[in-house]
């Protein structure tokens, strides 16, 4: 069905919907998302709190294990492990001698001291040896780490937005990606805990808004029907960038070389100024005309396609009158903003769910690195499913039904003991999957429901909203030491709210893409004035 309402569309359907020009570019983007993905998760690694106890200096030990037979006499247990921070008074005579001299009456049981230095179970080194961050009272200013990347995205992703809608996507994306490889390799050389926290606060809030440019410049490329086809290729290089991030975390036991590893490819981006053309959608609400021209006639050669003049001039003539709508207008139309606010809630629970459970992860009775990459890899075919069905079944329902798959198996999850680690992982995943499939519908519903000109501000400030999620997903560590189950009831009860919530959204499976604020209003009203050209 051909569309008076998006002569852009009209445009895309003779360039073709996915030609090799609009492969070539969502490919590049896909590279600079898995990219994103390095310094996005980094922090899990950097600040990891690592298996470590007292170094009781009064006893050698020839086998040089971490918890050799004498250490119950020496050290204080908690549930099966030794006390990290706690040992007890040596009242034994010391003789310096090659044979382990630690018996029970050694010690004093009834006097406990606090450790001097420690013995770590591995080699990997984070910034819990380098900045002394031991102990239990400590332990917040690890998972403060997540917290601080997570305030410096809240900051970044609305002044991100509205650069990106003022300056262009491309440039965000850019400059983003450079300055974040910047605070980054900076990071790697800190001497103190603070000056990291700010490096990590500042490469952030750089970094935040790079993600939303890829996604936007990938779907504002291409014909109304591969929008979902270009996210999911775009997605589904996220999780690789995460895996690769555990593999480098597993291989290398230095915070400070992985951070250089994980950074250093972000100034490839720089290239993207040559090879990566600006959104069409942008320069045209933008009365950049000719510029968008030339971007769909490179695009129309290399696919091999003849755009008819007459597409291009009533394209133009088309966007003259959507110019520049000021961000305050949206404030005016009562449909979007309560629209505006429950896309905020369900970023929240979106974001919350898919940090939470992937940061989680890594406390899970198994290897916490394999367990981080299963926690990730399950991401990948929750984009393929969402390819196959959100264009069948429609955004609302698949993603209601997302949000109540993650909330029944985390409820399920809550009854399994830790001795069947297999079957905890198996809905643990389950519950990651549907994490997963929510937040990508949530992108798409997003990307469709707001007018172009204030796409990426509105996207923005609803994934700022979202990373009031974020901030507390770093702290499910200490909840679970509040109370083990507590994570798992916060996450099913989430996702049990958002998904009711959800059913409030207009659906816009084969809607153009607004283009002011009058045809955002109208989605859901009638839906064959608003039905895009997707022949």
């Amino acid at each position: 069905m051909s569309s008076n309402e998006d002569p852009l569309a009209d445009v895309l359907s003779e360039l073709g919907h996915f030609g090799k020009y609009q492969c070539i570019v969502v490919l590049l983007l896909s590279v600079a998302v898995m990219f994103h993905a390095y310094p996005h998760n980094a922090f899990v690694f950097t600040a990891r709190n690592i298996e470590y106890r007292c170094n009781i200096t009064e006893c050698y030990d020839p086998s040089d294990s971490f918890q050799p037979e004498w250490l119950p006499n020496a050290v204080p247990y908690r549930n099966k492990k030794p006390r990290t921070c706690e040992r007890y008074a040596y009242i034994g005579y010391n003789t310096n001698s090659t044979e382990t001299n630690c018996s029970e009456d050694d010690f004093d049981r009834g006097s406990i001291k606090n450790c001097d230095n420690f013995i770590y179970e591995s080699s990997e080194r984070t910034i819990l040896i380098d900045y002394d961050l031991h102990c239990d009272s400590n332990l917040w200013k690890l998972t403060m780490v997540g917290t601080v990347n997570v305030i410096g995205q809240f900051i970044g992703l609305p002044i991100t937005g509205i650069l990106s809608d003022k300056y262009g996507r491309r440039t965000v994306l850019i400059l983003g990606t450079l300055f974040c490889g910047i605070f980054g390799i900076a990071r790697a050389f800190s001497k103190s805990y603070i000056l990291f926290c700010i490096l990590e606060c500042l490469d952030a809030a750089a970094l935040s808004g790079t993600y939303v440019c890829s996604f936007l410049l990938g779907v504002e490329l291409v014909g109304p029907n591969k929008r979902v086809l270009a996210g999911t290729i775009i997605w589904c290089f996220y999780p690789i960038g995460v895996m690769a991030t555990a593999g480098f975390a597993w291989l290398v036991n230095s915070w400070r070389f992985l951070i250089i590893i994980l950074y250093l490819p972000l100034f490839t981006i720089s290239f993207y100024y040559w090879i990566i053309p600006e959104s069409v959608r942008w320069l045209l609400s933008q009365g950049r005309q000719e510029e968008a021209k030339a971007v769909l006639l490179k695009a129309a050669k290399i696919n091999n396609r003849t755009l008819s003049e007459k597409s291009l001039e009533k394209m133009s003539k088309s966007v003259a009158k959507q110019i520049n709508e000021p961000l305050m207008e949206i404030f005016q139309s009562k449909i979007l903003v309560v629209r505006f606010f429950n896309a905020s809630f369900c970023w929240i629970t979106c974001v919350f769910l898919f940090y939470g459970m992937t940061l989680n992860s890594v406390a899970l009775a198994g290897n916490s690195y394999v367990d981080f990459m299963l926690t990730s890899l399950v991401e990948i075919p929750a984009y393929i499913v969402i390819y196959f069905v959100v264009d069948k079944y429609g955004r609302i329902y698949c993603q209601c039904g997302s949000f109540l798959l993650t909330a029944l198996s985390c409820f399920v999850f809550l009854f399994i003991s830790d001795e069947q680690h297999g079957m905890q992982m198996l809905f643990y995943l389950l519950g990651k999957f549907g994490a997963t499939a929510a937040f990508t519908i949530c992108y798409i519903i997003s990307s469709e429901i707001f007018p172009t000109p204030l796409r990426h501000s509105l996207m923005g400030a609803c994934s700022m909203f979202g990373r009031i999620g974020a901030m507390v997903s770093p702290q499910m560590p200490l909840l679970a030491t509040i109370w083990q189950p507590l994570p798992l009831i916060l996450f099913a009860s989430m996702s049990l709210v958002a998904g009711l919530l959800k059913l409030l959204f207009p659906e816009t499976l084969n809607v153009k893409l607004p283009d002011t604020i009058k045809e955002a209003e109208s989605i859901g009203r009638d839906p064959k004035k608003n039905s895009a050209n997707i022949s």
